[in-house]
């Protein structure tokens, strides 16, 4: 009996039909995008009695294989005894781009559909029609022809073949892939205090298709606890793959930590990690242009060929083997990755894969999604990640820098560029003295401008021409498409504010509340598991995510003997304007912990200037310790040195001084005696400005504390994460030292761990 082989037409046809190169100048000015209200619009000037959204489905034979492919028609059209089939196609570009062969994908779509119609029904030829809508103007164009039965019957024949080592490959794994799974062992001798459960909390909430919001102490290992029950998930055929995101590189390598060692047990999991583009980059410069980069020109026509290649021989799949493959076959590396994510079991990536929808992985359709589930780590992030997800900014000066560009050589280029720069130059004038302004309403003016740009744009670019004055457009062109695209998201959880110093004037698109956006985007998968040590309060991240009434949560208590924990609080101010008065004793303090008690210490600040201010302060005490510096961007060799200093069995005392909210104050895992101690200075909370304020009074609006949303809990979070630092284990031991006086409110009490309550004031 063949193996089933189940694909969707869309998921078929785009995997055959690539071609061409990843040139982001025409990349960005072609893409099609999904619009269901174009293809509404389109389908409601049907005639009586034509169809919509019409299911289709046949079976293929092919070498023991037995291909299901079923899809969703857009349209049959039925007119004096002809059929036509109607594949809609909607985009934000202009129409005058668009030939009748530019895209071949979409031919080959409704073809596929064609055929199985024609098949179906007897019929000895059918129309084939492509309709593209211009999603702003609803401007339409069409182009018809027609094909025998015979013709359609041939051409899905060939597309299947084409399709079949790759389907062939993917079953052959699979069978491999899910033994493993069946005889896949814990991979550690033993579960540590709380991680079964919140392994068993995982795997029965994918397996009834809920979320989860799980709030689990660091150090129990939650990376392992939900990755482990999502693989056996894959086992039970409960899920085609999961998504593992983080926000920060050190968390991602965690989790390529944790599947390494599944590997080790016998797994066999097709693995892939996703990189910015600037990392995977192969070329000195980052220029996505055929004429610059040979990994661009031709990338489609040798991407099917290396995806076969490097899953055939590859299950762990991170950045220094796609990069080997991208070499050896000629490929952008970045863009392969993408590739690969779409065939892969498992993806480690960063949140905006899934939730920016800028730059989300599109070509994951529905279908997939519901054999999808989505493990957030460190998720308390996706707050203010979800704000700048949501949000879109544009400043002035790169509108002026077009405008002067392109006088005297393209006259309408230069007139949209300019009229958004003095669109910005009249919200400038309406800010008066106060330098800023904010309003509920959506900019529709500007908005109208900057289409007017993007079409201007668009011209210019598909000329072809090279240079620096093109790489502005292009980057330009970019931030526009990308204010467009965030105005649609535009409701009352959004302000729009402008603001300049000097001559610049920036004008942003602020998303307050990301929670509405973030169970959209996440709309669709079968589970989504949010998990984090520092969901504090809890009811504070339940509404910034968008908890729904039938989500599960579950908080872990913390497994750990409080005598592993020694708590210090000192009673110093350390706000802002006390900061100079207290850098002299905060240096003593640290002098007298960390020679008091030898070993490993990271000290966490508020600020990089109050951080620098209170080492110099402590330099000049000559204590007999080694002492180390974050400095603001460090490389990741930068970085890695800066944590390889924290060794087990020094006979001295080493003290990092590091800022709070930074690369080493989350997911940074010294265990045992690579990290003794952590000093705390300050409540964490942000930077007062105009955004947190804006926060403040828009929560404050809607009869919350306002305050605590913006800055409160925020802060709290940072306190949190940069003490979880220590107790990795249950052999851990350690002193933690909170320098502030509000730490001894009883607000700042309520919102401490139990285990961080028993302290001693200093």
């Amino acid at each position: 009996m063949p193996d089933i082989v189940k694909v969707s037409v869309r998921g078929l046809v785009e995997y055959v039909y690539k071609s061409g190169s990843i040139d982001s100048r025409f990349r960005s000015v072609s893409t099609m995008t999904e619009g269901t209200k174009a293809h509404q619009k389109i389908q409601k000037n049907y005639a009586e009695n034509d169809q919509k959204e019409v299911f289709v489905q046949t079976e293929v034979e092919r070498d023991q294989l037995a291909f299901l492919i079923e899809g969703r028609c857009d349209g049959l059209l039925f007119s004096e005894g002809n059929v036509t089939v109607d594949e809609i196609k909607s985009t934000s570009h202009d129409l005058q781009w668009i030939e009748e062969d530019t895209y071949p994908v979409h031919w080959a779509q409704a073809k596929v559909y064609a055929c199985i119609y024609a098949s179906d029904h007897d019929l000895d030829s059918v129309d084939v029609q492509l309709t593209y809508m211009q999603v702003e103007t609803e401007e339409q164009k069409r182009f018809k022809k027609t094909f025998t039965r015979n013709q359609l019957s041939d051409f899905l024949t060939e597309t299947v073949d084409k399709y079949l080592p790759y389907a062939q490959l993917m079953v052959h794994h699979k069978k491999k892939r899910d033994r493993s799974i069946k005889e896949l062992p814990f991979p550690f001798d033993t579960y540590r205090a709380g991680q079964r459960k919140l392994a068993g909390a995982v795997y029965t909430t994918i397996m009834e298709e809920k979320n989860l919001f799980a709030q689990a102490p660091t150090g129990i290992g939650k990376t392992m606890s939900a990755m482990f029950p999502a693989v056996k998930a894959i086992g039970e055929n409960l899920l085609q793959r999961f998504f593992y995101l983080t926000a920060k590189t050190i968390t991602r390598e965690a989790a390529e930590e944790a599947l390494m060692h599944m590997q080790k047990k016998g797994l066999q999991l097709h693995t892939v990690t996703l990189t910015a583009k600037e990392k995977m980059c192969l070329k000195d410069k980052t220029i996505c242009q055929k004429d610059y980069c040979e990994f661009a020109e031709g990338y489609y026509d040798r991407v099917n060929g290396a995806v076969l290649d490097i899953l055939a021989n590859e299950t762990v799949i991170h950045r220094s083997v796609i990069q080997e493959y991208a070499l050896k076959h000629r490929l952008c590396p970045f863009e392969f990755s993408l590739d690969l994510a779409y065939g892969a079991d498992a993806v480690v990536c960063d949140y905006n894969y899934v939730f920016d929808p800028r730059v989300s992985l599109k070509r994951f359709f529905e279908e997939q999604k519901k054999q999808s589930a989505l493990l957030v780590d460190e998720a308390h992030n996706l707050v203010d990640r979800g704000r700048s997800m949501f949000s879109a900014e544009l400043f002035k000066s790169a509108f002026l820098q077009v405008s002067r560009e392109f006088k005297g050589k393209n006259s309408e280029l230069q007139k949209s560029a300019k009229d958004v720069n003095d669109f910005a130059l009249a919200m400038k004038k309406q800010c008066g003295e106060k330098r800023s302004m904010v309003q509920e309403e959506l900019p529709e003016a500007l908005i109208e401008l900057l289409e007017l740009f993007v079409a201007a744009a668009e011209s210019e670019l598909l000329r072809g021409e090279e240079g620096e004055s093109q790489q502005l457009l292009l980057d330009t062109y970019f931030t526009a498409q990308s204010f467009i695209r965030i105005s649609k998201l535009y409701d009352e959880r959004y302000v729009t504010y402008v603001e300049y110093v000097r001559s610049e004037v920036k004008i942003k698109m602020f998303c307050l509340d990301p929670s509405v956006l973030l169970q959209q985007m996440s709309k669709g998968y079968r589970s989504s598991i949010y998990f984090s040590a520092t969901f504090t309060p809890i009811d504070y991240y339940k509404d910034m995510i968008g908890f729904r009434e039938d989500d599960y949560a579950l908080a872990i208590p913390s497994p750990f003997d409080p005598d592993q924990l020694e708590v210090y609080i000192q009673p110093l101010s350390t706000r802002y304007r006390d900061r100079e008065n207290t850098q002299e004793p905060i240096a003593e303090m640290i002098s007298s912990v960390t020679g008091k008690n030898k070993g490993n210490f990271l000290v966490f600040f508020p600020s990089y200037q109050y951080m620098n201010d209170v080492y110099e302060q402590f330099q000049r005490l000559d204590a007999p310790v080694q002492s180390i510096v974050q400095s603001p961007g460090m490389t990741e060799e930068e970085r890695e040195g800066f944590l390889q200093a924290f060794q087990a069995g020094t006979n001295g005392t080493l003290v990092g001084f590091a800022v709070m909210g930074g690369i080493f104050s989350e997911g940074v895992d010294l265990v045992g005696d690579r990290l003794n101690g952590v000093i705390v200075i300050g409540v964490g909370l942000p930077q007062l400005g105009l955004e947190r304020n804006i926060i403040k009074d828009y929560f404050s609006s809607r009869g919350k504390n306002g305050y605590n949303y913006s800055y409160v809990f925020p802060g709290i979070n940072k306190v949190l994460q940069a003490g979880g630092r220590l107790i990795r284990s249950e052999s851990d031991h350690g002193t933690i030292v909170l320098v502030d006086d509000r730490f001894l409110t009883r607000q700042y009490q309520t919102l401490l761990p139990n285990e961080w309550k028993h302290f001693t004031v200093i």
